[in-house]
């Protein structure tokens, strides 16, 4: 048998061609408006769902598909459809982002080209470090200060259990940028007070309130120097998870897993986000340029660098800039430069200075 009798030509009249379907309507790339959305606050995200707070009620919600991998952050102002009554099992669904007034973000490392967004529309970063257990960290500050300015985030540092060491060694440090701090301790506790109350100090407590009253802000640190005390103790009932310090590393012990966004009690209230601990904050976003327009009190001084100065060459005007700032000045102006020779020394390809 040949080839050609095993098996039949085929020509035009053999193709098939599949029928629409009934009823079916063509595909559009227009996205409803969503008119009718109402427009809620994150305040917690965990695994693709999404904590709303919408008129005092919490709603649980999912991305809209046609988001997309949209960003969808703590302090993010969304607009919300569906089921919106905060009924448990009910899920409703994010349409819209709302514009963000202010975006802070870090990155793992200095190398790392990821930005994170912590969270959206704070207009306030309250920096939280320890006198003492854990030990200060300046130049995690310093880093947290970069942030802040480059987001356009007004800094507020707090310096927590003042009862352990004094607190002012640190406030020093920070005193030429003219950053606004406080400082409180333990409720009774001081010199000679023995262990003393875990309650914070009432005074402080009334002028941190006030201070953050009517405004957005968002607390960060590193882990056990009492973020987490503090928002308990500014939103009663709240229960965030309170940790120590790990009596063999020194280190904080982590106790909140997540961001979380939480109403401000009293007239005319406010926000205020609590964040995990921190134990690095790259600034791989931020040009080296802005970094250095950050340090605002060493900014003057650079002025008269050469150009392309990396500001950590002999020819660095910063040095002579240092050197004639008066003597009990000259020492906390001094770890500043350290600290912002180390941070762009971080950004240049190989190890760190």
């Amino acid at each position: 048998m040949s080839s050609r009798s095993s098996y039949r030509y085929l020509d035009e009249s053999d193709v098939r061609v599949r029928p629409p379907r009934s009823g079916s309507r063509p595909r559009t790339k227009n996205r409803p408006a969503h008119a009718g959305a109402r427009i809620a606050r994150v305040v917690r995200v965990n695994r693709g769902r999404y904590a709303l707070l919408l008129d005092g009620v919490t709603v649980i919600a999912m991305r809209a598909r046609e988001l997309a991998r949209r960003s969808i952050v703590v302090g993010d102002q969304v607009a919300v459809v569906g089921d919106v009554s905060g009924t448990a099992g009910t899920l409703a669904r994010i349409v819209r982002v709302e514009p963000r007034t202010t975006t802070l973000r870090r990155t793992a490392d200095d190398a790392d080209p990821v930005e994170r967004v912590i969270v959206a529309n704070v207009g306030t970063m309250v920096i939280v470090a320890a006198a003492a257990d854990p030990a200060p960290r300046p130049r995690l500050i310093d880093r947290c200060l970069v942030a802040a300015f480059d987001a356009g985030i007004e800094p507020l540092l707090v310096v927590t259990k003042a009862d352990l060491a004094d607190p002012a060694p640190l406030l020093d440090h920070f005193t030429p940028l003219g950053v606004e701090s406080l400082s409180c301790r333990l409720a009774g506790a001081g010199p000679g007070a023995g262990e003393g109350s875990p309650a914070l100090d009432p005074g402080a407590l009334e002028a941190l309130r006030a201070r953050l009253s009517g405004r957005a802000s968002v607390l960060v640190g590193h882990s056990g120097v009492g973020k987490s005390t503090l928002v308990n103790a500014l939103v009663p009932g709240l229960g965030r998870a309170v940790g120590g310090v790990n009596e063999v590393t020194g280190r904080g012990r982590h106790t909140s897993s997540s961001a979380i966004a939480a109403l401000l009690p009293g007239d005319p209230g406010g926000w205020i986000v609590d964040t995990p601990g921190i134990r690095s904050f790259g600034l791989a976003h931020v040009d080296p340029d802005r970094i250095v327009a950050h340090f605002t009190d060493l900014a003057d001084g650079a002025q008269d660098c050469p150009r392309s100065c990396s500001h950590d060459e002999p020819d660095c005007a910063l040095d002579e800039f240092v050197a004639a700032i008066p003597a009990g000045k000259q020492a906390a102006v001094a770890a500043r430069l350290d600290s912002l020779r180390r941070l762009l020394r971080a950004r240049r390809p190989g190890p760190p200075g």
